[in-house]
């Protein structure tokens, strides 16, 4: 069932699910005209009420009141440009696309970059990320992925406080701000993810409540009451959710979503949520005649949410995956605090680059039980890895970036490690150059009453942790403008060589190594010298790569290897900043033998032939 404000040739069709209602009457304002009109919708089964309007053009604002009694914005608007107390606005869905030959980019190809439009630029638009996209072309990257962009309260907030799902951030520049962002994304070669939240809505603004049972109280989640998907009513929660995904894809030209949390969604179905989704995004992506992919956050380990359905899964294209962030982390920083307790040695790191989750079954310390299963059959292009995201800088006391907690040279051994791994690689905005401004958690509520909440909610999170201070208060704009990139920072000094260093990283990645899809056949760690070696035997671009994850100057010892091996990329090296008396690794190596590297360093060696 298509839903919400639907403009079609001079007419609007208005549909709304309150099942609980009486009566449901629209007030918009008509074409021409000053003031409000009111109109009785009907009922149109399941719950559903629809009216079509010939006076209701594309600026037109409209609200929907509730048995005579309740004002309340659609549940389903497009935009919101009064904000989340406003009024809802119809919206012309045709746009003027320039990106018909568009294809997309494959997730096992896939460079991404995550970006908080807010934080991104100066201006904390949709257009204005657009003048750096040339930037991002250079260095490599293939893909964005937009933080939460749904209508929030206020003007700042990491996005995850949304209220009306389909109404692109007015604050941000609403429809046509994203639209042509999009637009020129693939323009430029660059495909864009969108992170949407399927497992709560924020506090402020929220009236879905209020249209009917979109909300359950059988389950809670960290955030809320839970989103009813396997109760009474569910079927038209359930559309109300689909729909949301299709029209991000259909209206917007969105390549791929990254669902939030899935963990968080509690649905007991023999066909859950996520199963149908899946079938309506594989059915839609048929109709288009190009594909459109669905990745899950998700902290349960869960092989099962991107297996096939034929083999019982939910047949979803790709996991973030955290072990791989926890392993690097706690192995270069030594933190053991919280959900680091579970980490620390460079075999856990082995782990990860071999079987993608280090706990599959395994007892877990900081959770006090065993986790995960393991990924028998799938590909390790279905999982995504980096060193640092919003949720593992921003949920930080004071979120300190990766640049502020370990060494330079530290930084290029952690771009190594997830660039060269065999999964989906991702950067979060401002890591090539070393950004050190923080990345902090950040509102912008009306009420004194929600901002004390969230401050209170945000120390709460951090007892597990022996963090020293308090945290930034989030409902002050000072948080927010500390979040702001600087990209001056990039362009001189290391800032400069640590991107030219990711650059050329990247570029080997593509071509030399050909990484997308393909994996290494050999990873075996040295723990007493804290070595990790990596070796590809099999496939055209035959490879050698030895990292030194230790603070000390080490000696590896190169596997057999036979034929001219290359030196492709050392970290060491003076070009990347280097320079001491262990920096400079042969240029190429033609048996076995010892290596010298230097603290925290890295080099790949490619076959000559």
């Amino acid at each position: 069932m298509k839903i919400g404000a639907r403009y079609l040739d001079g007419e609007t069709e208005f549909t709304v699910w309150a099942p609980l209602r009486e009566r449901v009457a629209l007030e918009y304002s008509p074409a021409g005209k000053t003031g409000f009109e009111s109109l009785d919708l009907e009922r149109a089964g399941s719950g559903y009420w629809r009216a079509l309007v010939k006076g209701a053009v594309p600026g037109a604002l409209y609200s929907f009141m509730l048995d005579g009694k309740e004002r309340r914005p659609d549940p389903a608007s497009r935009s919101q440009p009064k904000g989340v107390d406003g009024p809802s606005e119809v919206v012309d869905r045709s746009y003027g696309w320039r990106d018909s030959s568009w294809k997309g980019v494959a997730p096992a190809g896939m460079i991404i970059y995550e970006i908080h439009t807010g934080s991104f630029t100066p201006e904390g638009t949709f257009e204005a990320i657009i003048p750096r996209l040339g930037e991002l072309n250079a260095l490599g990257v293939n893909a964005i992925e937009l933080m939460p962009v749904a209508q929030f309260p206020g003007t700042r907030n990491w996005g995850y406080d949304g209220v009306f799902p389909f109404a692109a951030q007015n604050s941000y520049g609403g429809p046509r701000g994203l639209k042509r962002l999009v637009d020129e994304c693939h323009l430029s070669g660059i495909a864009v993810i969108l992170d949407v939240v399927y497992n709560h809505l924020g506090p402020e603004g929220n009236c879905l409540h209020e249209f009917g049972p979109y909300f359950t109280d059988r389950y809670k989640t960290p955030w809320g009451p839970a989103i009813n998907f396997d109760g009474p009513f569910s079927d038209e929660v359930r559309n109300f959710f689909i729909e949301n995904a299709v029209h991000w894809f259909e209206d917007y030209h969105v390549d791929a979503l990254r669902l939030d949390a899935v963990h968080a969604m509690y649905d007991f179905s023999a066909t859950t949520f996520l199963l149908a989704l899946g079938r309506r995004v594989r059915a839609f992506s048929k109709e288009a005649g190009r594909p459109f992919y669905l990745f899950a956050e998700c902290d349960r380990n869960d092989p099962s949410l991107v297996r096939d359905p034929s083999l019982g899964g939910a047949g979803l294209d790709g996991l973030w995956c955290d072990d791989f962030h926890h392993s690097l982390h706690a192995l270069l920083t030594g933190e053991r605090d919280g959900y680091y307790e579970d980490f620390g040695d460079i075999d856990q790191l082995e782990r990860a680059f071999k079987e993608g989750f280090v706990y599959s079954g395994q007892y877990s310390k900081y959770r006090k039980k065993s986790i995960g299963a393991p990924l028998t059959g799938v590909e390790p292009s279905r999982l995504v890895v980096f060193s640092q995201n919003h949720d593992q800088t921003g949920n930080r006391m004071l979120g300190e970036r990766l640049s502020s907690l370990v060494s330079f040279e530290a930084l290029k051994l952690v771009a190594g490690a997830v660039i060269l791994s065999p999964f989906i690689p991702l950067l979060f905005m401002g890591e090539e150059y070393g950004e050190d401004s923080p990345f902090l958690y950040f509102t912008s509520h009306a009420g004194r009453e929600l901002a004390e909440a969230a401050a209170r909610g945000r120390a709460e999170e951090f007892r597990g942790f022996r963090w020293k201070g308090t945290p930034p208060p989030p409902n002050s704009e000072e948080t927010f403008l500390k979040t702001k990139l600087d990209w001056e920072k990039g362009r001189t000094g290391r800032g400069r060589t640590l991107r030219e260093f990711y650059r050329a990283l990247i570029e080997i990645r593509k071509t030399a190594l050909s990484l997308a899809g393909s994996s290494w056949d050999s990873v075996e760690a040295a723990p007493e010298r804290r070595l990790l070696y990596l070796q590809r035997r099999s496939d055209e671009a035959k490879a050698l790569a030895v990292f030194n994850f230790g603070k000390e100057a080490s000696a590896a010892n190169i596997p057999p290897v036979s034929g001219r091996w290359l030196r492709a990329i050392a970290s060491s090296d003076p070009l990347w900043g280097g320079g001491d008396e262990w920096s400079v690794t042969p240029p190429r190596i033609d048996g076995p033998g010892p290596l010298r590297l230097s603290p925290e360093s890295f080099v790949l060696y490619i076959k000559e032939g």
